[in-house]
């Protein structure tokens, strides 16, 4: 087995992040929050597809830092619950709408992460905080003045 570095592990946790603020907290009202995911649980397929997607990128990335075979079966059970879920069609919309499966494996994920590399450094959690379509580089164009 390839040794992981600090640096992939923490880049792995802020990858972590961006999905499940996109797949389950882009738009927040209060104490509720909706993303790509909910909003696409209601068009046949479509959430089905993002959900696969979005859930072989957050296994691929456990599967690249090496995580632990006990956070491997909590992601592959949310992610497979959220996914056989939308395969329902009217109720199982709903519970997409409502289930935050990506959120919850990359909770997951980002705890066995922190617990073997520590937490990421304060750079990379204002990365993983700003908005999730924003690099972290400066754009070739220049910066903003």
């Amino acid at each position: 087995m390839n040794a992981v570095s600090t640096a992939d592990a923490h880049a792995a946790w802020v990858t972590a992040e961006r999905i499940k603020r996109i797949s389950d907290r882009l738009i927040g009202l209060g104490p509720f929050s909706v993303g790509v995911d909910g909003m696409l649980a209601w068009i046949p397929l479509a959430g089905t597809l993002y959900s696969m997607g979005a859930g072989v990128w957050l296994l691929s990335e456990a599967s690249r830092v090496q995580a632990s075979r006990a956070t491997l079966a909590r992601m592959v059970f949310y992610l497979g619950f959220r996914t056989l879920a939308s395969l329902i069609p009217l109720e199982g919309a709903a519970v997409d709408f409502l289930f935050r499966g990506h959120l919850m494996a990359a909770n997951a994920l980002q705890k066995d992460i922190a617990r073997r590399y520590g937490p990421p450094p304060a750079a990379a959690l204002a990365s993983a905080f700003s908005w999730p379509f924003r690099s972290a580089t400066p754009s070739a164009h220049g910066t903003r003045a």
